[in-house]
């Protein structure tokens, strides 16, 4: 059970800068479903959909090689805390009413989205907290939710930075930490955690925008009196199986449901102490926004070993199927596995390996990968693939209708460190071995296959996190970035390079489009900085 720092005094300030006067108003709610932003993005994949599709075209592949960079804000001063570097901005900006809201751990600032002149800077005090990274924010009316490292929601004033209120909903000494951008849904501040083999559960919370009052906790793990309990040895196992929340979901307003990704099982590697498919982890679920019940499950990684954290946003989309309308979802899953599921009754029309692999025997009756034992870690090593995919989010073009992804494809060797009965933490470790290759794949949902892939250069191997989040537009441009310190912009139908520019760092967060004044800017950030580019006037 989780409990509340309570005594520990956490203080936390507002400071107000010199820029551009701030607006009076902020958002009411996010974008609805199938409307891509334009004038604004107002939450981290830019509506509920998660396609981080805008039908903005001022920008176009006839004049895209007149982009010009119009302003740049560097972090400096901050984030090296109990002696930490400044970390990167691994945030997706918002952006509403003129102002963009950016964050590194303990940190968040406004900007004028105009100048990227500092408006208002919130500094938070951790106790605790990894300083790993940090998604963003999220906006309901004129309030600004914040998510610490040491795992306390912080409510802002958005028009000076101000602290309203804060709750914390877990407890940093059992290494939960926070890094996600909270989702704001209706009446309902919906935000995840995250924890690295410290063998607690995953959860969900979700709270009152105006009060913080807690609404409801969906686990990641079954309680006791679950059918689904069945999936695990025992409670106790259950009750330290992960299943992290570690990024932000989406959401159908029709339907009412909340989809949600979950990460990998715990211990890590050292599955022998935990037989059986460990629901909810590695899953994809549907949940009632209202109250956090469960609908449907799809398990992507049944009974993970290898660290398969399914983190990838599933994507919403509305496509026809053998001339009927369908509700789809689909994802590019870290595992390996591109699957696309009837996102009202969670059944799968595909599950298909986007890289190659060899550690599934087939499908289950559900469609849900059979993994291989053999493949397992073991003391002496076994080889399997790295991860395929990562955190940053991928995203879909409507008038193409493709899923874009950065990938990478390789091998790896799992060694098996605690081969007791009941292993604790991550019980192995994974190196990558050989040369891998990074690829930017784009993917027809409807039949998982590629139809089209652009390589990057391998200079350096590929870490497991290759490029920042992609972006997609209505004039057939697809914005993202490469580990050679490049931002490109490609053909979105066919994939050929448009544009690239080298900067002074990689790109580390999620790429945004809006139209200001008449103007359309593109903004990402990279390492310490964020950019900003229009075409001249």
């Amino acid at each position: 059970m989780r409990s509340p720092i309570g005594v520990c005094a956490v203080i936390a300030t507002a400071m107000l800068a010199g820029g551009a006067p701030a607006a009076e108003h902020v958002s009411s709610d996010s974008n609805p479903f199938g409307e891509a932003p334009t004038t604004s993005w107002p939450t981290f994949n830019g509506d509920y959909s998660g396609e981080r599709y805008s039908t903005l075209t001022q920008i176009g592949p006839a004049n895209v090689n007149q982009l010009a960079q119009k302003w740049d804000y560097k972090i400096a001063g901050v984030g090296a805390q109990r002696g930490a570097p400044v970390p990167l901005i691994k945030c997706t900006p918002l952006m509403v009413d003129g102002k963009l809201y950016i964050t590194i751990p303990d940190h968040v600032w406004a900007l004028d989205a105009r100048s990227g002149n500092p408006l208002w800077h919130y500094d938070w005090v951790d106790h605790g907290g990894h300083l790993v990274g940090q998604r963003g924010v999220g906006i309901w009316k004129t309030t600004v939710y914040f998510l610490t490292p040491d795992n306390w929601l912080v409510a802002l004033d958005a028009k000076n930075g101000m602290e309203l209120w804060r709750k914390n909903y877990a407890d940093a000494r059992k290494q939960y930490f926070s890094t996600s951008a909270p989702l704001i849904v209706k009446n309902h501040v919906i935000v995840g955690v995250g924890g690295d083999a410290m063998d607690m559960p995953g959860f969900l919370d979700s709270f009152d925008p105006v009060t913080g009052d807690l609404q409801w906790t969906w686990w990641a793990t079954p309680r006791k009196g679950d059918p689904a309990l069945k999936t695990w040895p025992n409670e106790a196992a259950s009750d330290h199986g992960g299943g992290m929340t570690w990024m932000p979901g989406t959401y159908d307003p029709e339907l009412n449901l909340l989809y949600w990704p979950t990460g990998n099982t715990n211990p890590v590697f050292a599955g022998q102490g935990r037989p059986g498919a460990n629901l909810w982890t590695e899953s994809i679920v549907a949940l009632d926004v209202d109250n956090g019940e469960l609908k449907w499950y799809f398990q992507v990684s049944p009974h993970d070993t290898h660290d398969f954290d399914n983190t990838t946003a599933p994507i919403l989309f509305d496509r026809v199927v053998d001339g009927k309308p369908r509700k789809l979802l689909s994802q590019a899953a870290r595992n390996g596995f591109f699957v696309t599921l009837d996102r009202v009754t969670g059944k799968y029309l595909v599950v298909k390996p986007y890289v190659p692999l060899d550690y599934s025997s087939g499908l289950s009756p559900q469609g849900e990968p059979i993994p291989i034992p053999d493949k397992d870690p073991t003391v002496g090593g076994s080889i399997n693939i790295v991860n395929a995919s990562n955190w940053p989010a991928p995203a879909y073009n409507p008038k193409t209708g493709l899923v874009y992804v950065n990938s990478v494809e390789g091998k790896a060797i799992y060694y098996l460190t605690d081969d007791s009965a009941q292993p604790s933490g991550y019980g192995g470790t994974g190196d990558g071995i050989g040369r891998s290759q990074r690829l930017l794949k784009a993917i027809d949902p409807l039949t998982g296959n590629a139809v089209w892939q652009h390589s990057y250069p391998n200079l350096n191997n590929a870490p497991s996190t290759v490029g920042p989040s992609i972006l997609t537009t209505a004039s057939n441009l697809l914005i993202t970035g490469d580990d050679q310190k490049n931002a490109i912009i490609y053909s979105a139908d066919k994939g050929q390079v448009l544009w690239h520019h080298e900067l002074d760092a990689n790109e580390s967060g999620g790429v945004i489009t809006y139209l200001l004044d008449g103007k359309q800017y593109i903004v990402f950030g990279a390492g310490d900085t964020l950019y900003a580019w229009s075409l001249p006037q």
